[in-house]
């Protein structure tokens, strides 16, 4: 009788579906408005994005007069943004100097040490780090296919094996699911997505590297040398980690509400970075706080307004979806046009609801993450690979292409790079590792 009357209490106070289109509304502007509106877009995104974010706020306030969920959400913010913003400041202090020219062997793996990197200083630092020197190492013959590749693998399908790899698995790692569960259940999807895509880069990049006569090919590769400033950082980087670590009860501590002690560890970790780092290394990489501005403002936004989203859906009553290759597509499909994020949490949201099991309990979490590995296997690879189908899947993606641009790199636009690569290229690879990973699971 009393779980009764707790599901009836459940079902009255669940949002109503209205109180969504905050969060599909900002969803679509981060879509959409780049292309049919960037000049309004990027001088009042930040307005958009904290005004959304506060119509929720407002309604939980006013009419269901209950602050928990946005605490909750704040909590959740400050540790995404301390660790987001931590590996961007600490990578920005680090300075890959690139003499001579890359050929396709050495293309290669230097983009598959950028999706081991991945997973140390995450997807964004990553990104941040190796970009600038891949655009050197391959300025005389550099090509939108370039750019487009190191998305797919370093800023995107890398980032798989640990939460800091890329920021949907580290809010499964908030939300409870144990640090290594991910390397455990999904290497073997990461190994086989990286080794076709490189195998695939490697044999453009081939055909593409010909194309130039002989002695410039060998004059230009004939002498590769590599340099790296700022190691100090790398302890800085440790230090990042280590609080990812700290005991549980450390973790749990929880000041003002919404400061935990990891995300205490890792601010103070990313501004001694910054301040111990030499202005010329800052220069050097062009370093600025803009990139992580853009995804703070608009996560106030995402973290507040998807809210009712997740209450709704992990009442189990919104999605209808009951295998894992169901799960890794549909989740595909939304985080290679949304933030795969939020994406990852309302599909994680959905299928624990389905099993009567809440995304806000970390016992829960932990509960389904062992009786269905196969689900959240399909919902963290689907949010995690398919974030490079465009460039709004994934924050890094958009960073990576202003750099490219501001380089004088020729990058494919929006809608060319997914009919020129994620389409033809991209999707072909997801869909056999789908098949073969999941198709069978249970």
């Amino acid at each position: 009788m009393t779980f009764l009357l707790a599901a009836a209490a459940h079902t009255a106070s669940l949002p109503p579906y209205w109180t969504v289109a905050p969060f599909a509304l900002l969803l679509l502007c981060i879509a959409l408005m780049p292309l049919f509106a960037g000049h309004f877009w990027e001088h009042h995104y930040p307005k958009v994005a904290v005004g959304l974010g506060l119509v929720t706020a407002l309604y939980y306030v006013a009419v269901q007069h209950d602050w928990h969920p946005l605490q909750h959400a704040a909590n959740e913010y400050v540790s995404f943004m301390a660790l987001v913003g931590s590996l961007f400041v600490i990578s920005g202090g680090i300075n890959i100097r690139v003499k001579g020219e890359a050929t396709p062997f050495r293309n290669t793996v230097f983009l598959a040490i950028g999706a081991v990197l991945a997973n140390f200083i995450g997807t964004t630092g990553a990104s941040m780090l190796m970009i600038r020197p891949w655009i050197k190492m391959n300025k005389y013959r550099i090509t939108g296919f370039h750019v487009v590749f190191f998305i797919f693998v370093v800023s995107n399908v890398g980032g798989c094996l640990t939460p800091i790899g890329d920021p949907p698995l580290f809010l499964g790692f908030l939300r409870g699911v144990p640090f290594g569960w991910v390397l455990e259940h999904c290497w073997s999807g990461w190994g086989l997505a990286v080794a076709m895509l490189l195998a695939v880069f490697f044999a453009v990049d081939t055909l593409n590297f010909r194309r130039a006569p002989k002695e410039v090919r060998d004059k230009e590769t004939g002498e590769e040398h590599f340099h790296i400033r700022g190691l100090l950082n790398l302890v800085f980087l440790g230090v990042v980690l280590g609080a990812v670590f700290l005991p549980k009860s450390l973790q749990e501590t929880v000041i003002g509400g919404v400061l935990s002690v990891p995300a205490m560890v890792m601010i103070a970790a990313a501004v001694a970075s910054y301040f111990a780092t030499k202005p010329e290394l800052h220069e050097a990489n062009d370093f600025n706080f803009g990139p992580v501005k853009d995804v703070g403002y608009l996560f106030v936004g995402i973290f507040l307004t998807m809210i009712p989203a997740l209450q709704i859906l992990q009442s189990g009553e919104a999605v209808k979806i009951t295998t894992p290759i169901g799960y890794y597509f549909a989740t595909g499909a939304l985080s290679a046009f949304l933030d795969n994020a939020p994406t990852y949490l309302s599909f994680l949201a959905a299928a624990m609801g389905a099993e009567g099991l809440s995304v806000d309990s970390p016992a829960d979490v932990l509960a389904f993450a062992g009786s269905h590995p196969h689900l959240l296997m399909a919902i963290s690879m689907g949010a995690v690979f398919f974030g490079a189908g465009s460039y709004i899947g994934n924050g890094p993606n958009f960073m990576v292409k202003a750099i490219a641009d501001k380089a004088k790199v020729h990058t494919p636009d929006f809608l060319r790079y997914m009919w020129q690569f994620s389409i033809p290229v991209l999707l072909p690879i997801l869909v056999i590792v789908g098949f073969l990973l999941l198709k069978g699971g249970h």
